[in-house]
């Protein structure tokens, strides 16, 4: 796969152990110029590293739930570069009583704000990338099975991603006649930091591992590299899509 002359902005770095960092360690060895952000100042050391280490021209604070911080962030892209080839959006989160509780019990205000981050934040980020990619671009963003059949302790975030998964469909019928892909990659579990905030999340691994048919969970190389090939001219006709990296777990009842 061939990123050489192709910017993108990766969005959702925490640690090396992020999905976002596996996606921008991929792309940059493919040649991709990369701009990256981290939540606040906690974040900051934790991610710079990982930015120089990529050699990224631009490192951001980027909080989509702080007033005009997401609309900073691509003005610096405009001001920089002018262009965008791709945006990686790997950002979700919801309250942790809202995530560990029933869906029937969760509130209304952490369901608002699990949908804003985790799902209208792609959106405002597809808005907001439309008018830099004038020759075209690739929006990716991460789902999982949970979206689809529910997954015991998935909780609130089912319906989150289902609609995360709805709204890409929607954005690739909207944008695709400007040549714009939007796809979301559902990995199987992976050990992420923000999978470790479900309960019982050492089960639902071995669970995966066990009954996926190539027995195998996804690594953060393994969803790279389909990410970066979902970047790539490769994939020119792929879009509105949920791309499946699970080892096949998904195809099971």
């Amino acid at each position: 796969m061939d990123l050489r002359g192709k910017r993108g902005l990766i969005l959702g770095i925490a640690d090396d152990r992020s999905i976002a960092w596996g996606c921008a360690r991929v792309m940059a060895a493919c040649g991709a110029e990369l701009a990256v952000t981290y939540l606040d100042d906690a974040a900051e050391p934790h991610v710079r590293p990982l930015a120089e280490a990529l050699r990224s021209p631009l490192v951001l604070p980027c909080d989509v739930r702080a007033p005009g911080q997401l609309e900073a962030v691509f003005d610096a892209v405009r001001t920089a570069w002018g262009t965008l080839d791709v945006v990686v959006h790997a950002i979700a989160y919801a309250p942790k009583d809202d995530l560990q509780g029933r869906v029937a019990d969760c509130s209304a205000a952490g369901f608002a704000l699990a949908m804003d981050v985790s799902c209208h934040s792609f959106i405002r980020c597809a808005k907001l990338a439309e008018p830099l990619m004038p020759h075209g671009g690739s929006l990716l963003t991460f789902t999982f099975y949970g979206a689809e059949k529910v997954v015991p302790h998935y909780n609130l975030m089912g319906p989150v991603k289902a609609a995360l998964e709805a709204s890409v469909r929607a954005l690739a019928a909207e944008l695709g006649s400007r040549r714009i892909r939007v796809n979301a990659v559902s990995p199987g579990p992976m050990g992420t930091r923000a999978a470790s905030g479900l309960e019982h999340f050492d089960e639902l691994l071995g669970d995966a591992w066990s009954r996926a048919p190539e027995h195998m969970l996804a690594r953060l190389d393994d969803v790279g590299a389909f990410a970066a090939f979902l970047a790539s001219d490769g994939a020119r006709l792929v879009t509105g899509n949920v791309e499946y990296v699970d080892a096949g777990y998904h195809v099971l009842g």
